[in-house]
């Protein structure tokens, strides 16, 4: 199975699932990362571990549709059969959704469907909850609204505050996505 992660910035979850990778022996590889901004420390990371790196910026492109058809191209050229999201800071278009259906997946640093969108641990720390947590899930035309693989809750004690809840919450995201797709990985082989 090839897999290709998008990626928008730092790509925490990336190195997490990349060293997975290099730790497990499984039937799939990281074949690419790719991201929509030329500067994410994404694509440095990817070099460290010899993913190949791909970019392309949406300003180049008439529209969102013809942005999405050169990626799409990218995909397919390449050989992808899932995509993993994290950290991509772009909603998925009609047209990726049509050519990976139920193959597109995303982490959200919250229990879903609490909390979805762009500041999820923001959020579920301003409301005052005192458990939050992480979500895996399927990639559909809504925002954070695909059907759910997996989530991990995220106990908020009275001493955190959002530095140390987002902590919290990353540590849990890269123990939950390797785990996740190693899962999705062993299904597709039975």
């Amino acid at each position: 199975m090839r897999i290709a992660v998008l990626a928008s910035g730092n790509g925490s979850n990336f190195a997490a699932l990349a060293d997975f990778f290099q730790k497990e022996k499984l039937p799939a590889e990281i074949a690419l990362v790719f991201s929509d901004k030329k500067d994410a420390f994404v694509l440095k990371r990817a070099e460290k571990f010899n993913v190949p790196t791909f970019h392309l910026a949406p300003k180049d492109f008439a529209d969102k549709k013809a942005y999405e058809t050169a990626l799409l191209a990218l995909l397919q050229r390449e050989k992808i059969d899932l995509i993993v999201l994290a950290g991509y800071m772009r909603i998925i278009g009609e047209g990726l959704l049509t050519a990976f259906p139920k193959k597109i997946i995303n982490i959200h640093p919250s229990l879903l469907p609490a909390f979805p969108g762009l500041h999820g641990i923001k959020d579920a720390y301003d409301y005052g909850v005192k458990v939050t947590g992480v979500t895996v899930h399927y990639i559909d035309a809504g925002v954070d609204t695909g059907p759910i693989i997996a989530q991990a809750p995220v106990s908020i004690a009275p001493e955190d505050d959002l530095t140390t809840l987002e902590a919290k919450i990353h540590q849990v995201e890269h123990q939950l996505y390797p785990e996740v797709l190693k899962k999705i990985v062993m299904s597709k082989g039975k």
